[in-house]
């Protein structure tokens, strides 16, 4: 940027299951910064795509203050890997129900867009406690209670694990034992590998009042557009810029499900047909999130080690600032603590915003200015593949559901042709649909 030179057998998951993610790496000549922001203080760390020998590789950063050197670190890589990971664009699934046994629409939207609170007090409502939360390596896991044996069965149903059926019966005698239950799920993490070289990151620390990002130095002898990542960590909420549009990549859309097998393509041509459409002068917001947890989650949220490594200072104590160089914490190698499970809105919490830019000097010739604002509401760039019920069972409602399928795969053609640009005939054929 700134450099010259599943889990077992598909469950029927409420809030669907991660299967793709639209990360960094799936674009050329990308930048990734992570900001972190408390008052005046900034902590900055970049990472360039550069694919060059090493010694050919120079960076220009312009910085308010003369930054001593204690200011100056080399970053972990992977701080960067995992905070894309954790925000990226993503495609989940979700399986249709059989409609001769209906579960509440309601109750499928609540789950959707619930927080770990809310679905704890749901679990209260059906005699389920959830008495602690792990992530151990691959897996999430949870640690429960329960009172009576049909509570349990619906609240782990409603939570997307494959419960046979008759299941209340032997859970019963379990809860009458006084038992508890370890549930797990494993985390999904693809890591896509095409090809980019990074050079180990570099961070700064200091003060100004200014919140900025200096993106003209950087585009001096670019031959082209370059695209760049923000990561931009606060206390109370959104980033957003105040010299350029910030706009919500569209989200929340059904696509057909060939999507699955090119989601790399499909999240490209999505970038670059909303590029087209706001003539390269937007901010686009890929992710805005309390980072003390996710749904569906790509990657675990940061633990507390790593947030502390790219220089978030509040976490143990939320109402004391601190001076820029106090943010350097060191990392045991190989030492990862638990994510932090901060109530989101709490004192100590940190919000997450994600911004995608694709930039040349007659489209940008500003530096990036930004404000925190105090909007928490969660959003991701989410794109939702829905696998039809294909079961035999006859009812009024299985025939009205399959009456309405084809009518569903044709929006769901049309959506994507919109979201992408792609020819709407071409998509038609892909899918079969008449």
């Amino acid at each position: 940027m700134l450099g010259l030179a599943l889990w077992s057998p598909p469950a029927r998951s409420f809030c669907g299951f991660y299967v793709a993610s639209g990360d960094a790496k799936l674009f050329n000549r990308a930048s990734r910064v992570v900001l972190v922001r408390d008052q005046d203080s900034t902590v900055l760390t970049m990472a360039n795509d550069f694919r060059g020998e090493p010694k050919q590789f120079a960076i220009v950063i312009p910085v308010p203050t003369v930054l001593a050197k204690d200011l100056i670190h080399v970053a972990d890589p992977g701080l960067l890997d995992h905070i894309d990971a954790y925000s990226a664009p993503r495609l989940v699934e979700y399986f249709d129900e059989n409609p001769c046994a209906p579960v509440l629409a309601g109750r499928m939207l609540s789950l959707m867009a619930s927080a770990p609170e809310r679905s704890e007090r749901e679990a209260a409502g059906l005699g389920v406690r959830i008495e602690a939360r792990y992530t151990v390596g691959e897996y999430d896991i949870l640690i429960l209670s329960a009172d009576q044996s049909t509570g349990l069965e619906t609240w782990l149903r409603q939570s997307g694990y494959n419960i046979p059926a008759g299941a209340s019966r032997v859970l019963g005698s379990y809860i009458k034992q006084g038992l508890k239950f370890f549930v797990a799920k494993v985390n999904l993490k693809e890591q896509q590998k095409l090809g980019f070289s990074y050079l180990r990151p570099i961070q700064i620390a200091y003060e100004s009042p200014r919140f900025m990002l200096p993106i003209r130095l950087g585009m001096v002898n670019a031959d082209g557009p370059q695209e760049l990542f923000i990561y931009a960590l606060t206390r109370k909420g959104r980033v957003e810029a105040t010299n350029y549009r910030t706009v919500k990549l569209p989200s929340d859309a059904e696509v057909p499900l060939f999507v699955k097998d090119e989601f790399a393509d499909f999240y490209r041509a999505l970038f670059d047909e909303q590029v087209r459409k706001e003539s390269m002068q937007s901010v686009f917001t890929e992710y805005a999130w309390d980072m003390s947890w996710c749904d569906p989650c790509a990657s675990p949220p940061l633990s507390s080690d790593e947030l502390r490594g790219l220089g978030v200072s509040w976490l143990e104590d939320p109402g004391r600032g601190t001076a820029p160089g106090s943010r350097f914490l060191k990392i045991s190698p190989g030492r990862r603590s638990m994510p932090i499970r901060i109530a989101p809105g709490g004192a100590g919490g940190v919000f997450i915003t994600r911004l995608h830019v694709r930039y040349d000097g007659p489209h940008f010739p500003e530096d990036l200015v930004f404000q925190e604002t105090a909007d928490r509401a969660s959003f991701q760039g989410r794109y939702i593949l829905r696998h039809e019920w294909k079961g035999a069972d006859q009812c009024r409602a299985a025939d009205a559901y399959r009456s309405g399928l084809a009518e569903r795969r044709a929006a769901q053609a049309r959506t994507l042709a919109t979201l992408t640009g792609w020819d709407l005939e071409e998509i038609r054929r892909r899918m079969a649909v008449k």
